[in-house]
């Protein structure tokens, strides 16, 4: 669980950065011990842009702006999962929740309860494909999938910046994992012919999050 203050910026990181025992601050400051490693991923489960009590982020804060412990915007889990969710890394301040304000006059912060557990990320770029293909015995498990853009950098190189600018380009699939759960191997292509086009103009790509198991 973590917990942002308003207008504070914050990392969720699955396994690749894991801060130990700090759960309950009100911001994450980078100077953290964190412990690296090259797996992971993140699945946001729930998230409150709002107030449910009195002490978060209540610092120096005058008894009127805590008063309404009744607060939550409409929204903010499916913000932050199509934002973090497959991710190793995932920058959070709390104007990347905000789309309106659900108790004028209170001072919020951003609440986000998530894991990290062990699995593979591969991105595919437009009209590109992968083959997954997991040992013997083993079989595929989809975990999700997204067809768009998420950021300005991945599969970018010589792209103009106009095919790259919007970055709010979301379209969780459920194709991968209606074709390729439960088999040893699978073939994809990264194309609108097979998940249609949710950002025309933009050059997107396929994120998957997977794991081979017995």
């Amino acid at each position: 669980q973590k917990k942002i203050c308003n207008s504070s910026f914050s990392v969720l990181a699955a396994f690749c950065f894991i801060s130990h025992g700090f759960t309950d601050f009100c911001v994450f400051i980078f100077a953290l011990d964190w412990w690296v490693t090259d797996t992971g991923v993140i699945i946001v489960h729930s998230a409150l842009y709002g107030r449910t009590d009195s002490k978060t982020c209540s610092e120096g804060k005058a008894p009127q702006l805590l008063a309404n412990t009744k607060c939550s915007q409409r929204g903010t889990l499916d913000v932050l999962k199509k934002r973090c969710d497959g991710k190793r890394v995932c920058e959070l301040n709390t104007n990347v929740v905000r789309t309106s304000d659900p108790c004028p006059g209170i001072y919020k912060y951003l609440e986000v309860n998530y894991t990290c557990f062990t699995a593979t990320r591969r991105v595919i770029c437009e009209n590109s494909q992968t083959y997954l293909q997991c040992d013997e015995g083993e079989v595929l498990i989809v975990y999700t999938a997204n067809y768009g853009r998420r950021d300005h950098y991945t599969c970018s190189y010589q792209k103009p910046d106009i095919q790259i600018k919007n970055t709010n380009c979301l379209n969780p699939t459920s194709k991968i994992g209606e074709s390729c759960n439960g088999k040893n191997s699978c073939t994809i292509k990264a194309s609108n012919s097979v998940f249609g086009d949710p950002c025309v103009g933009t050059y997107k790509y396929l994120e998957l999050v997977y794991k081979c198991q017995l």
